[in-house]
Protein backbone atom coordinates (compact mmCIF):
# COMPACT_ATOMS: atom_id res chain seq x y z
CA UNK A 1 0.00 0.00 0.00
CA UNK A 2 1.33 3.46 -0.86
CA UNK A 3 1.81 5.81 2.10
CA UNK A 4 1.74 9.60 2.07
CA UNK A 5 3.41 10.75 5.29
CA UNK A 6 2.79 14.30 6.52
CA UNK A 7 5.61 14.92 8.95
CA UNK A 8 6.42 17.58 11.54
CA UNK A 9 10.18 17.07 11.03
CA UNK A 10 12.20 17.37 7.83
CA UNK A 11 13.43 14.02 6.58
CA UNK A 12 17.11 14.76 6.00
CA UNK A 13 17.69 15.91 9.58
CA UNK A 14 18.27 14.23 12.93
CA UNK A 15 15.97 11.18 12.89
CA UNK A 16 12.89 11.04 15.10
CA UNK A 17 9.87 8.72 15.34
CA UNK A 18 8.65 9.74 11.89
CA UNK A 19 11.87 8.67 10.23
CA UNK A 20 12.25 5.42 12.14
CA UNK A 21 8.68 4.30 11.46
CA UNK A 22 8.69 5.11 7.76
CA UNK A 23 12.10 3.51 7.24
CA UNK A 24 10.82 0.22 8.66
CA UNK A 25 7.67 0.11 6.52
CA UNK A 26 9.81 -1.43 3.79
CA UNK A 27 6.98 -3.25 2.06
CA UNK A 28 5.27 0.02 1.20
CA UNK A 29 6.18 2.91 -1.06
CA UNK A 30 6.42 6.10 1.01
CA UNK A 31 6.14 9.71 -0.15
CA UNK A 32 7.45 11.67 2.83
CA UNK A 33 6.26 15.29 3.02
CA UNK A 34 8.49 17.68 4.96
CA UNK A 35 6.71 20.26 7.16
CA UNK A 36 5.78 23.60 5.70
CA UNK A 37 7.57 26.86 6.34
CA UNK A 38 5.60 30.07 6.61
CA UNK A 39 6.19 33.12 4.47
CA UNK A 40 7.41 34.86 7.64
CA UNK A 41 10.08 32.27 8.44
CA UNK A 42 12.97 34.07 6.68
CA UNK A 43 12.24 37.19 8.75
CA UNK A 44 13.05 35.25 11.92
CA UNK A 45 15.77 33.05 10.44
CA UNK A 46 17.57 33.95 7.21
CA UNK A 47 18.68 30.34 6.77
CA UNK A 48 15.03 29.46 6.11
CA UNK A 49 14.97 31.42 2.84
CA UNK A 50 15.98 28.47 0.59
CA UNK A 51 13.12 26.46 2.09
CA UNK A 52 10.61 28.77 0.41
CA UNK A 53 11.46 27.24 -2.97
CA UNK A 54 12.24 23.66 -1.91
CA UNK A 55 8.75 22.53 -2.96
CA UNK A 56 9.64 23.18 -6.61
CA UNK A 57 12.41 20.57 -6.53
CA UNK A 58 11.89 16.97 -7.69
CA UNK A 59 11.50 14.22 -5.09
CA UNK A 60 14.68 13.13 -3.31
CA UNK A 61 15.18 9.43 -2.74
CA UNK A 62 16.75 8.10 0.43
CA UNK A 63 19.46 5.86 -0.96
CA UNK A 64 19.66 3.86 2.27
CA UNK A 65 15.87 3.33 2.20
CA UNK A 66 14.91 3.34 -1.47
CA UNK A 67 11.20 2.88 -0.76
CA UNK A 68 11.13 6.50 0.53
CA UNK A 69 10.97 9.65 -1.59
CA UNK A 70 10.92 13.09 0.03
CA UNK A 71 9.21 16.29 -1.07
CA UNK A 72 8.71 19.70 0.49
CA UNK A 73 5.48 21.66 0.93
CA UNK A 74 4.74 25.07 -0.59
CA UNK A 75 5.10 27.96 1.87
CA UNK A 76 2.03 28.63 3.97
CA UNK A 77 0.31 31.55 5.62
CA UNK A 78 1.30 32.00 9.28
CA UNK A 79 -1.02 31.77 12.30
CA UNK A 80 -2.62 28.53 11.08
CA UNK A 81 -2.52 27.15 14.63
CA UNK A 82 -4.34 30.24 15.85
CA UNK A 83 -7.07 30.70 13.26
CA UNK A 84 -8.82 27.66 11.77
CA UNK A 85 -9.79 29.58 8.63
CA UNK A 86 -6.12 30.16 7.85
CA UNK A 87 -5.39 26.47 8.27
CA UNK A 88 -8.26 25.52 5.98
CA UNK A 89 -6.90 27.82 3.28
CA UNK A 90 -3.38 26.41 3.68
CA UNK A 91 -4.58 22.81 3.56
CA UNK A 92 -6.78 23.37 0.50
CA UNK A 93 -3.75 24.66 -1.40
CA UNK A 94 -1.64 21.79 -0.06
CA UNK A 95 -4.21 19.25 -1.27
CA UNK A 96 -3.94 20.52 -4.85
CA UNK A 97 -0.15 20.40 -4.68
CA UNK A 98 -0.07 16.88 -3.20
CA UNK A 99 -2.51 15.65 -5.83
CA UNK A 100 -0.07 16.74 -8.53
CA UNK A 101 2.78 15.01 -6.72
CA UNK A 102 0.71 11.85 -6.31
CA UNK A 103 -0.19 11.89 -10.00
CA UNK A 104 3.49 12.24 -10.90
CA UNK A 105 4.33 9.27 -8.67
CA UNK A 106 1.43 7.16 -9.89
CA UNK A 107 -0.15 7.09 -6.43
CA UNK A 108 -3.87 6.58 -6.10
CA UNK A 109 -5.69 6.69 -2.77
CA UNK A 110 -2.62 6.28 -0.54
CA UNK A 111 -2.80 5.71 3.17
CA UNK A 112 -2.39 9.12 4.81
CA UNK A 113 -0.04 8.78 7.80
CA UNK A 114 -0.11 12.13 9.60
CA UNK A 115 1.68 13.66 12.57
CA UNK A 116 0.00 17.05 12.80
CA UNK A 117 -3.56 18.03 13.74
CA UNK A 118 -3.58 20.59 10.94
CA UNK A 119 -3.94 17.70 8.48
CA UNK A 120 -7.61 17.31 9.45
CA UNK A 121 -8.49 20.12 7.05
CA UNK A 122 -6.81 18.23 4.20
CA UNK A 123 -8.98 15.12 4.35
CA UNK A 124 -11.97 16.33 2.36
CA UNK A 125 -9.86 17.58 -0.54
CA UNK A 126 -7.33 14.78 -1.05
CA UNK A 127 -8.30 11.25 -2.15
CA UNK A 128 -6.98 8.62 0.25
CA UNK A 129 -7.48 5.01 1.20
CA UNK A 130 -7.32 5.53 4.96
CA UNK A 131 -5.93 7.78 7.69
CA UNK A 132 -3.46 6.94 10.44
CA UNK A 133 -2.96 9.66 13.06
CA UNK A 134 0.31 9.04 14.89
CA UNK A 135 -0.06 11.44 17.82
CA UNK A 136 3.33 12.09 19.40
CA UNK A 137 2.64 15.18 21.53
CA UNK A 138 0.02 17.30 23.21
CA UNK A 139 0.38 19.80 20.39
CA UNK A 140 -1.55 22.52 22.20
CA UNK A 141 1.07 22.49 24.97
CA UNK A 142 3.75 24.14 22.87
CA UNK A 143 4.39 27.87 23.26
CA UNK A 144 4.19 30.26 20.36
CA UNK A 145 1.58 31.77 18.08
CA UNK A 146 -1.12 29.21 18.72
CA UNK A 147 -4.55 28.97 20.23
CA UNK A 148 -4.65 25.86 22.43
CA UNK A 149 -8.41 25.60 21.93
CA UNK A 150 -8.04 25.67 18.13
CA UNK A 151 -5.23 23.09 18.17
CA UNK A 152 -7.10 20.80 20.55
CA UNK A 153 -10.22 21.01 18.39
CA UNK A 154 -8.27 19.98 15.28
CA UNK A 155 -6.53 17.24 17.26
CA UNK A 156 -9.82 15.77 18.47
CA UNK A 157 -11.52 16.01 15.07
CA UNK A 158 -8.58 14.27 13.41
CA UNK A 159 -8.70 11.49 16.00
CA UNK A 160 -12.41 10.97 15.34
CA UNK A 161 -12.01 10.85 11.58
CA UNK A 162 -8.90 8.67 11.47
CA UNK A 163 -9.09 4.96 10.73
CA UNK A 164 -6.37 4.34 13.33
CA UNK A 165 -4.81 6.42 16.09
CA UNK A 166 -1.43 5.67 17.65
CA UNK A 167 -0.30 7.56 20.73
CA UNK A 168 3.10 7.69 22.37
CA UNK A 169 2.05 8.42 25.97
CA UNK A 170 -0.62 7.36 28.45
CA UNK A 171 -2.10 10.85 28.72
CA UNK A 172 -2.52 11.11 24.95
CA UNK A 173 -4.14 7.68 24.80
CA UNK A 174 -6.53 8.48 27.64
CA UNK A 175 -7.54 11.68 25.88
CA UNK A 176 -8.04 10.30 22.36
CA UNK A 177 -9.21 6.72 22.90
CA UNK A 178 -12.79 7.80 23.81
CA UNK A 179 -12.93 9.47 20.38
CA UNK A 180 -11.85 6.44 18.37
CA UNK A 181 -12.08 2.75 19.28
CA UNK A 182 -9.10 2.06 16.99
CA UNK A 183 -6.61 3.75 19.33
CA UNK A 184 -3.44 2.13 20.65
CA UNK A 185 -0.62 3.22 22.93
CA UNK A 186 2.71 2.59 21.17
CA UNK A 187 5.53 4.58 22.81
CA UNK A 188 8.70 5.62 21.07
CA UNK A 189 11.51 3.16 20.52
CA UNK A 190 15.20 2.85 19.86
CA UNK A 191 17.57 1.77 17.12
CA UNK A 192 18.68 -0.98 19.44
CA UNK A 193 21.46 -2.49 17.34
CA UNK A 194 23.12 0.90 16.86
CA UNK A 195 23.04 1.99 20.51
CA UNK A 196 23.54 -1.37 22.22
CA UNK A 197 26.72 -1.98 20.22
CA UNK A 198 28.40 1.16 21.50
CA UNK A 199 31.56 0.11 23.37
CA UNK A 200 31.35 0.50 27.14
CA UNK A 201 33.83 3.23 28.00
CA UNK A 202 35.62 3.46 31.37
CA UNK A 203 34.51 5.92 34.02
CA UNK A 204 35.71 9.48 33.56
CA UNK A 205 38.29 10.86 35.94
CA UNK A 206 35.84 13.65 36.68
CA UNK A 207 32.29 12.25 36.99
CA UNK A 208 30.43 13.25 33.83
CA UNK A 209 26.65 13.41 33.66
CA UNK A 210 24.92 14.22 30.40
CA UNK A 211 21.70 15.00 28.56
CA UNK A 212 20.97 14.50 24.86
CA UNK A 213 18.40 16.07 22.59
CA UNK A 214 17.23 19.67 22.14
CA UNK A 215 16.76 21.82 25.22
CA UNK A 216 13.05 22.58 25.00
CA UNK A 217 10.76 24.66 27.20
CA UNK A 218 9.78 21.53 29.13
CA UNK A 219 13.38 20.63 30.06
CA UNK A 220 14.25 21.38 33.69
CA UNK A 221 17.69 22.97 33.40
CA UNK A 222 17.33 24.27 36.95
CA UNK A 223 18.06 20.81 38.34
CA UNK A 224 21.43 20.73 36.59
CA UNK A 225 22.22 24.29 37.68
CA UNK A 226 21.55 23.36 41.30
CA UNK A 227 23.61 20.16 41.12
CA UNK A 228 26.47 21.91 39.31
CA UNK A 229 26.78 24.41 42.15
CA UNK A 230 26.34 21.77 44.82
CA UNK A 231 28.92 19.44 43.28
CA UNK A 232 31.60 21.47 41.47
CA UNK A 233 33.62 18.25 41.15
CA UNK A 234 31.03 16.89 38.70
CA UNK A 235 30.91 17.79 35.02
CA UNK A 236 27.59 18.24 33.18
CA UNK A 237 27.45 17.86 29.40
CA UNK A 238 24.49 18.80 27.19
CA UNK A 239 24.78 16.96 23.88
CA UNK A 240 22.35 19.46 22.46
CA UNK A 241 21.50 23.12 22.15
CA UNK A 242 18.51 25.21 23.24
CA UNK A 243 15.64 25.71 20.86
CA UNK A 244 14.92 29.36 19.91
CA UNK A 245 13.31 31.23 22.78
CA UNK A 246 14.27 28.72 25.48
CA UNK A 247 15.81 30.38 28.54
CA UNK A 248 19.02 28.68 29.69
CA UNK A 249 20.04 31.51 32.03
CA UNK A 250 20.40 29.12 35.01
CA UNK A 251 23.26 27.36 33.19
CA UNK A 252 25.15 30.44 32.04
CA UNK A 253 28.51 30.99 33.68
CA UNK A 254 28.73 27.61 35.40
CA UNK A 255 32.29 26.32 34.80
CA UNK A 256 31.32 22.66 35.06
CA UNK A 257 28.49 22.83 32.50
CA UNK A 258 29.13 22.56 28.77
CA UNK A 259 26.68 22.70 25.87
CA UNK A 260 28.31 20.93 22.92
CA UNK A 261 25.51 21.04 20.37
CA UNK A 262 23.80 18.01 18.90
CA UNK A 263 26.14 15.36 17.52
CA UNK A 264 25.46 13.58 14.22
CA UNK A 265 23.16 10.62 14.80
CA UNK A 266 25.79 7.95 14.11
CA UNK A 267 28.02 9.53 16.77
CA UNK A 268 25.38 9.53 19.50
CA UNK A 269 25.94 5.96 20.80
CA UNK A 270 29.63 6.67 21.50
CA UNK A 271 28.76 10.09 22.96
CA UNK A 272 26.29 8.53 25.39
CA UNK A 273 28.69 5.72 26.22
CA UNK A 274 31.23 8.38 27.16
CA UNK A 275 28.97 9.58 29.99
CA UNK A 276 28.98 8.13 33.47
CA UNK A 277 25.29 8.93 34.01
CA UNK A 278 22.55 9.82 31.51
CA UNK A 279 19.96 12.42 32.51
CA UNK A 280 16.26 12.65 31.64
CA UNK A 281 15.14 16.13 32.73
CA UNK A 282 11.49 17.10 32.34
CA UNK A 283 9.64 19.74 34.30
CA UNK A 284 6.05 19.11 35.38
CA UNK A 285 3.21 20.10 33.04
CA UNK A 286 0.93 18.81 30.30
CA UNK A 287 3.63 18.74 27.64
CA UNK A 288 6.19 16.88 29.78
CA UNK A 289 3.60 14.41 31.06
CA UNK A 290 2.57 13.45 27.54
CA UNK A 291 5.96 12.99 25.87
CA UNK A 292 7.79 9.79 25.06
CA UNK A 293 11.47 10.81 24.95
CA UNK A 294 13.56 8.93 22.42
CA UNK A 295 16.63 9.77 24.49
CA UNK A 296 15.38 7.65 27.38
CA UNK A 297 15.24 4.45 25.30
CA UNK A 298 18.66 5.26 23.85
CA UNK A 299 20.00 5.64 27.38
CA UNK A 300 18.61 2.20 28.23
CA UNK A 301 20.23 0.67 25.15
CA UNK A 302 23.75 1.92 25.93
CA UNK A 303 23.30 0.48 29.42
CA UNK A 304 24.59 3.46 31.39
CA UNK A 305 23.01 4.46 34.74
CA UNK A 306 20.07 6.86 34.35
CA UNK A 307 18.65 9.59 36.57
CA UNK A 308 15.18 10.82 35.60
CA UNK A 309 12.54 13.20 36.84
CA UNK A 310 9.14 11.55 37.55
CA UNK A 311 7.94 12.99 34.23
CA UNK A 312 6.98 11.58 31.83
CA UNK A 313 5.09 8.84 33.66
CA UNK A 314 6.43 6.18 31.26
CA UNK A 315 9.81 6.20 33.00
CA UNK A 316 8.30 4.88 36.21
CA UNK A 317 7.85 1.40 34.75
CA UNK A 318 11.67 1.17 34.66
CA UNK A 319 12.14 2.20 38.30
CA UNK A 320 13.98 -1.04 39.07
CA UNK A 321 16.95 -0.06 36.88
CA UNK A 322 17.01 3.76 37.03
CA UNK A 323 17.01 6.48 39.67
CA UNK A 324 13.95 8.75 39.85
CA UNK A 325 14.25 12.11 41.61
CA UNK A 326 11.72 14.83 42.33
CA UNK A 327 13.33 18.11 43.33
CA UNK A 328 16.89 19.49 43.50
CA UNK A 329 18.15 17.75 46.65
CA UNK A 330 16.68 14.43 45.56
CA UNK A 331 18.26 14.93 42.15
CA UNK A 332 21.75 15.31 43.62
CA UNK A 333 21.24 12.23 45.82
CA UNK A 334 19.98 10.23 42.82
CA UNK A 335 23.04 11.24 40.79
CA UNK A 336 25.29 10.04 43.62
CA UNK A 337 23.55 6.66 43.63
CA UNK A 338 23.76 6.42 39.86
CA UNK A 339 27.48 7.19 39.84
CA UNK A 340 27.97 4.32 42.28
CA UNK A 341 25.88 1.93 40.15
CA UNK A 342 28.34 -0.41 38.45
CA UNK A 343 26.19 -3.55 38.70
CA UNK A 344 26.48 -5.50 35.41
CA UNK A 345 23.12 -7.16 36.07
CA UNK A 346 21.34 -3.79 36.17
CA UNK A 347 23.17 -2.72 33.01
CA UNK A 348 22.08 -5.89 31.23
CA UNK A 349 18.50 -5.44 32.37
CA UNK A 350 18.45 -1.87 31.04
CA UNK A 351 19.56 -3.20 27.68
CA UNK A 352 16.97 -5.96 27.78
CA UNK A 353 14.26 -3.38 28.37
CA UNK A 354 15.58 -1.39 25.40
CA UNK A 355 15.61 -4.42 23.11
CA UNK A 356 11.91 -4.95 23.82
CA UNK A 357 11.40 -1.32 22.72
CA UNK A 358 13.28 -1.57 19.42
CA UNK A 359 11.81 0.27 16.45
CA UNK A 360 11.41 -3.08 14.73
CA UNK A 361 9.18 -4.24 17.59
CA UNK A 362 7.23 -0.96 17.65
CA UNK A 363 6.54 -0.94 13.91
CA UNK A 364 5.61 -4.62 13.91
CA UNK A 365 3.02 -3.81 16.59
CA UNK A 366 1.68 -0.95 14.47
CA UNK A 367 1.35 -3.16 11.39
CA UNK A 368 -0.38 -5.84 13.43
CA UNK A 369 -2.93 -3.32 14.70
CA UNK A 370 -3.54 -1.93 11.22
CA UNK A 371 -4.20 -5.39 9.86
CA UNK A 372 -6.48 -6.19 12.80
CA UNK A 373 -8.44 -3.00 12.13
CA UNK A 374 -8.38 -3.67 8.36
CA UNK A 375 -6.64 -0.36 7.66
CA UNK A 376 -3.58 -1.87 6.01
CA UNK A 377 -4.09 -5.16 4.18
Amino acid sequence: MDILCLSTSAYFTFPTRKHHVMQRLKNHRVLFVDPAVTWLAPLRDKSARPSLNAWREPPKRDQAHPHIEVIAQPPVLPFYNKYRAVNRRNQKRLAKYLQRRMDDAGMQNPLLWVYTPTAVDLLDDLPHGGVVYDCIDRHSGYPGLISPAVVDAMDEELARRADAVFTTADGLCERLSPLNTHTALIPNGVNYVLFANAPMQPLNEKPTLGFSGPIQHCIDTGLVAYAARKRPDWHFRFLSKPLPGVDITPLVGLPNVEITGLRPYHEMPAALSGLDVCLNLFSSGDLARDVSPLKFYEYLAVGKPIVSTPQPVQVQQYADVIEIADGPEAFVAACERALADQDPARRDKRRAYAEACSWEARVAEMEEKLKEWKVMM
